[in-house]
């Protein structure tokens, strides 16, 4: 897609955790935000100007992007004044949410009346309406899985592409969510294709390819997720990762939102996502764990990486504090081959 950047990033009133396509955006494509909006109760600050939708108009904006990843993609009722309002001030309308754009009466018409765009970023690409086949294909692919939702492996996938790429490797990432498409401008918004198709639109994502290039897949959800694992496993069969990247937050003790569901060690989460992969391919491996240690001191993050990786026998990072050269080190030295035990 070619979405109308820069943007003015909408916020809303979420928490930090339902912001995290702001905050991906903002953090991956600085270039595509001028400022942003939020309203009373937003507990989110992106370090960019605050702006309405006419300021952020004269400033240069395109767009009003929708920078929420909210449970079930819904937009309330008190959303739409702003996004009217940004309507009104000649920007588009830029979303990766559930609920449409257009199938909101008011929203639609004054988009009609006054000529404005609405861009969804969840709108299936017919090409990913197939059914999976777990065919052998050529190239090399790694996904990133989790311990949970929003823990970073979308962020993980970003900087393993983007290293490996700065080493002269043919590299791709593979969005499969919002946040990513809006990033990379194309891929398969995973969560919104009807469940037969899951594994094999990750088959289209990742087609066969030259023997040294690497997909680098965007994980979604998690295997330990009461709502989302079968949009992980779909991902995982259709994948067909050589390399996995296990992503956790450091201090989640329960899956977000589900109290009652503790969030699984790392060991758990490796042994389970080896197990289910290895259906479409038996020699995936482990290759590295990325750990989002944003809320632990230096001192603790420091120390916390090592021990993990001490614990488990593969390189462990903070793609933020620390980057992934350990990961990238490893998929370069001839220890993923395709077929390898």
């Amino acid at each position: 897609m070619d979405f109308p950047y820069p943007s003015l990033m909408f916020l809303a009133d979420v928490d930090r955790v339902s912001a995290k396509t702001a905050l991906g955006v903002a953090y991956w494509r600085p270039d595509a935000c001028v400022g942003q909006l939020r309203l009373a109760g937003c507990e989110v600050d992106l370090g960019l100007p605050d702006m309405t939708p006419g300021a952020a108009r004269a400033a240069g904006a395109r767009s009003l992007l929708i920078g929420v990843a909210n449970a079930g993609g819904f937009i309330p009722p008190h959303w739409e004044a702003v996004l009217i309002e940004a309507l009104e001030a000649g920007l588009d309308l830029v979303s990766g949410l559930h609920t449409r754009l257009a199938s909101l009466p008011r929203v639609r018409e004054t988009a009609e009346r006054l000529g404005r765009r609405l861009f969804e970023a969840r709108e299936p690409d017919p090409r990913f309406s197939v059914v999976g086949e777990g065919a052998k294909r050529d190239g090399r692919r790694l996904l990133t899985v989790g311990t949970d939702c929003a823990v970073g492996k979308m962020y993980a996938a970003l900087a393993i592409t983007k290293a490996l790429k700065a080493r002269g490797v043919n590299a791709d990432f593979r969005a499969t969510g919002q946040t990513g498409i809006f990033i990379a401008g194309s891929g398969a918004p995973i969560d919104a294709i009807i469940s037969d198709f899951v594994a094999g639109a990750a088959e289209v994502l990742s087609p066969a390819a030259d023997d040294d290039h690497w997909d680098v897949i965007e994980g979604q959800g998690s295997l330990f997720h009461p709502a989302y694992a079968g949009v992980s496993l779909g991902l995982l069969h259709g994948s067909q990762p050589d390399a996995l990247v296990v992503c956790h937050d450091a201090t989640r003790t329960a899956i977000d939102g589900l109290e009652t569901f503790p969030t699984p060690s790392l060991a758990e989460a490796i042994e389970l996502n080896l197990r289910l992969a290895r259906l479409t391919n038996p020699a995936v491996r482990v290759m590295g764990i990325c750990i989002n240690t944003s809320r632990l001191s230096p001192e603790a993050a420091v120390d916390y990486l090592r021990t993990t990786a001490a614990e488990l026998g593969v390189p462990c990072c903070d793609p933020v504090r620390t980057g992934v050269a350990a990961i990238v080190d490893g998929l370069l030295a001839g220890s993923v081959r395709r077929g390898a035990a």
